[in-house]
Order: C-alpha cells, then sequence, then structure tokens
C-alpha cells in the first residue's frame, strides 16, 4: 500500500532522516518539491494537484520546490520509506523563463523549470478591457482602402442573415395590428434626427459602404458596394437595393394610409414623414436612398396621386403661405383632405415639401442633384442600379440621352469617391449608439414580413409589389372615397 507524505518542514529539524539517493529513471515530476504548508498562497497556489500526475508502482510523490535542481538532492530526507521535503529558504520570485500557459495539460518531462500559469487580471488593462467601437466607427485599413481591383469570387449581399426578431414572432401574419400599433410608438419616441440616424445606418450596411468584413471584399474584388454596383457581378447587390427603395416606400404610405382615425392623425402621419424627409436630405443625415424612399411615400398615387405635376417650383413670393399653398396642392387627386388640413395646422411643413423636397428629388432622379461627399454621406444610387438593371429611362430622346450620361457619369464619381462616402457617413454616426428595436424596423427583412407575413414574404418580388399597391390602393378609397 502506498503512502504519500507531505512535506512538514516542522518535523525535518526533529526528526534526522537518511540521505537517500534518487535515480532518473523515473522521474516523477519535480512540480511538487519544496511545498510549504506555512505559505498557502505562495507556491502552493501554482501546484498541480497530487492526483492530477501519473504514479506507477510505489513511486512516492515529489513535492514542488522551484528552487534549482543542484540543490534537490540535499533537500531530500528519507526516514522509514517516507520521503520528506525541506522547504527552500526563499522561493525565487520569478522563473528563469516561462513556458506559454498549458493549464489545462499535465507538465511535460524535459520542463527544468516549474511553470506558472498566467493568472487572469494580471494587470489592470487586461482586466478591465475597454469596450470596443461599434463597427460602424472602425478606422478602415489604408492598405485595404488603396487596394486594387481583383478577381471576383462570388457575388455578396449585405442583408443581415435572419435572426430571431424582438418584434415579430416566428410565424406572423401580414400587418398585424398589434405590431403596427407598437411600431408607431416607437418611431413617435423618436425625434426626426434620431430616425435619420438609424435610416442611415440601416442603409450603409445594406449597401455596403460600412461594416464590410475582409471576407467581403475579397469576394467581390473590391472594397465597397457603391464600387461594386458598377459591376457585372453586382447584380444581386442592385435587386435587393431596388427591393430595399420599394419596401421602404410601401411602409412609409402604409404609415399614412393605416391611419384610420380622425383627419388630424393622417395629417400629423405626413408631417412626420416630411420631417423625416428633411433629416434625410444634403447637409443634415446627407441619406440620399432614403430620401428618395421617404419621398416615395409621399409622392405615391395612394397616397398624393399627383407625381410629375409641375406646379411644385410655384414661387410664393408676394403670397402668404396659405395662398401660396393652395395653389399648390389644387392638383391633388388622393388624400385632399389630408394634405389640406396639412397645410391648415403645419404650413412650414408643407411649404418645405413643396419649395424644396419636391424640386431636389426631380434633380436627384435626373442626376443633377448634390452628390459630393461632404454633404452627402450616402448618394443616390436608385437611378443608376435601374438604369445597369435594363429599365428605360422616362422622357423625349434629347432628354433621356442626357439624362443617361449624367447618371453613367454619376455612378463613375460615386465608386472613385467611395472611400470618401465612407469617412463621411462613419463621421455623421460618430457617437451614435441606435435602439436595437428601432433599427430591426427599418432593415429590409423585417419590412417584407411586416408587409407581407412569413408565408408570403417568400414569393416573387412582381407579384408581392402588385398584390400590396393594391391594397393600399382598397385602403386609401376607404379613408377618402372619390366624389
Amino acid at each position: 500500500m502506498e503512502k504519500t507524505l507531505l512535506a512538514n518542514p516542522g518535523t525535518t529539524a526533529s526528526c534526522p532522516a537518511r540521505a537517500r539517493k534518487w535515480s532518473n529513471s523515473q522521474p516523477a515530476d519535480l512540480a511538487h518539491m519544496g511545498q510549504s504548508r506555512e505559505d498557502p498562497t505562495g507556491i502552493e497556489a501554482f501546484a498541480m494537484p497530487v492526483s492530477a500526475l501519473p504514479r506507477t508502482g510505489s513511486d512516492p510523490v515529489l513535492l514542488k520546490a522551484p528552487a534549482p535542481l543542484g540543490t534537490v538532492a540535499n533537500s531530500l530526507r528519507a526516514s522509514d520509506g517516507q520521503l520528506q521535503a525541506k522547504a527552500p529558504a526563499k522561493p525565487p520570485r520569478t522563473p528563469s523563463f516561462e513556458l506559454p500557459d498549458a493549464s489545462e495539460r499535465p507538465p511535460t518531462y524535459c520542463e527544468l523549470v516549474p511553470r506558472v500559469p498566467c493568472v487572469q487580471g494580471t494587470s489592470l488593462s487586461q482586466s478591465c478591457p475597454e469596450p470596443e467601437a461599434p463597427w460602424w466607427e472602425a478606422e478602415e485599413d489604408e492598405e485595404e482602402e488603396n487596394r486594387c481591383f481583383t478577381r471576383p469570387q462570388a457575388e455578396i449581399s449585405f442583408c443581415p442573415p435572419d435572426t430571431p426578431s424582438c418584434l415579430l414572432g416566428p410565424q406572423n401574419r401580414p400587418l398585424e395590428p398589434q405590431v403596427l400599433h407598437t411600431l408607431r410608438g416607437l418611431f413617435l419616441e423618436h425625434h426626426p434626427g434620431s430616425t435619420a440616424l438609424h435610416l442611415l445606418l440601416v442603409d450603409c450596411q445594406a449597401t455596403g459602404l460600412l461594416g464590410v468584413t475582409r471576407v467581403q471584399r475579397d469576394n467581390m474584388g473590391v472594397s465597397s458596394g457603391l464600387e461594386l454596383l458598377t459591376l457585372p457581378h453586382g447584380c444581386r447587390l442592385r435587386l435587393e437595393l431596388l427591393e430595399r427603395h420599394e419596401t421602404l416606400a410601401l411602409a412609409g404610405a402604409l404609415a399614412v394610409l393605416g391611419c384610420s382615425g380622425p383627419l388630424e392623425e393622417r395629417a400629423a402621419a405626413l408631417r412626420g414623414l416630411v420631417e423625416l424627409a428633411l433629416a434625410l436630405r444634403p447637409g443634415a443625415a446627407g441619406d440620399l436612398p432614403g430620401l428618395a424612399a421617404v419621398m416615395g411615400a409621399l409622392l405615391m398615387p395612394q397616397v398624393r396621386g399627383e407625381q410629375g405635376v409641375e406646379e411644385a417650383g410655384v414661387r410664393v413670393t408676394g403670397k402668404t403661405g396659405e395662398e401660396a399653398c393652395a395653389g399648390l396642392f389644387s392638383q391633388v387627386s388622393r388624400l385632399e383632405h389630408t394634405w389640406r388640413q396639412l397645410r391648415r395646422s403645419h404650413t412650414e411643413v408643407a411649404l418645405a415639401f413643396e419649395q424644396e423636397l419636391k424640386p431636389l428629388m426631380r434633380a436627384l432622379d435626373e442626376g443633377a442633384g448634390p452628390c459630393d461627399p461632404g454633404e452627402v454621406a450616402l448618394p443616390h444610387v436608385a437611378p443608376m442600379v435601374r438604369l445597369l438593371e435594363g429599365e428605360e429611362v422616362a422622357g423625349p430622346l434629347d432628354e433621356s440621352c442626357e439624362r443617361l450620361l449624367r447618371t453613367l457619369h454619376g455612378a463613375r464619381h460615386m465608386a472613385r469617391d467611395a472611400p470618401k462616402f465612407r469617412k463621411v457617413a462613419a463621421q455623421r454616426l460618430l457617437g451614435f449608439r441606435p435602439n436595437p428595436e428601432l433599427r430591426e424596423a427599418l432593415t429590409t427583412g423585417f419590412l417584407r414580413r411586416l408587409l407581407w407575413g412569413s408565408r408570403g414574404a417568400g414569393a416573387p418580388r412582381a407579384e408581392r409589389f402588385e398584390k400590396f399597391q393594391r391594397v393600399l390602393g382598397v385602403l386609401s378609397q376607404r379613408l377618402e372615397p372619390d366624389s
């Protein structure tokens, strides 16, 4: 039967022991030599448990002493077949060299110096790491920013993967009333400037301007989604951005047409959309795709019914605000009472929509609007995307040719200035901390499930949009039937 006796320096002096010569043929690990009971917080804290060491036959268990090997023989005594170890006078503060921390495996035979495992929290900087900056504030590597075009490997999608929603269940029906009520309260809690920054963040991620990983760069061959949009293998991204633009416009129209309450409630919804568009314009958030989607909702036939009316440029010199608005709104064919209520209750907002936002949107669609990095964080990509996807340019032939050339010229500058747009967008979002629910509510995947349900979200795109346009038409007729 084996016997193991731990070192007891107190009994070593009173019980002299015979010197015993050790053979190196069975080198039980020296990891437990010289351990003292009087110092439980010293070397004992770094010792391996006795049961974890392998033993064969009647080999004694050696105690760990962080002393040079030359003093091991003098520190051992034997009496009656039992081993005792004499603790060293003073253990060394640090070993002569340290091996990498491998506390999950037993010490090896070739270790001459006791291994000191790394202790967590050895320094203040390691124990209290600084919080990492959000991905949209990460600085871009200069080498990645100035990289040349490489052969693409695969088509890239910047849509976030499907994750459990905090607003929708695993299976949901289209336009669930409780979810719509929650979203209404969520948007009312945030002022238009905050909502604009949320939309800018989601649009930058969907476009591939911010948050692009090294693997995605290697796969698409360029460093930004703005460059990818102009290339043949950017077809998937172009289709995703077209769907996002149309889905956001439908959701904005639903925010107005879904108000079944009094007239003032619909007018307030219109005012909220106009104020959001003002917060997205160049010089503010500078999110032109978001601006285009909001304006698409306001100018939708079911909401206003006067797209392309030329009276948008009427000046108000010499007229009061209400008189000017009366002329501007004379050709509105849908929700006429709602727009008139907006004019009476929020005249300044109505004038900003007519005198600033509509001409700006027309110029952007024609490729003549502001697009310089600085006042713009994310350029207007819809005209270029439609053109590259085969849609014809509307208008007379001579005007359409000029518009075509402006669009292509703008696309070339957009790809060239992608690093500048990235810096401007990151500067706009510096220090911004989004609300998780509002951020999710602005993603394409969430809006698709909200409008068409979990089952209908997978239907063909054209079929989905055609059906929802009919739904919006029915809602518009219920609110203000044609006379």
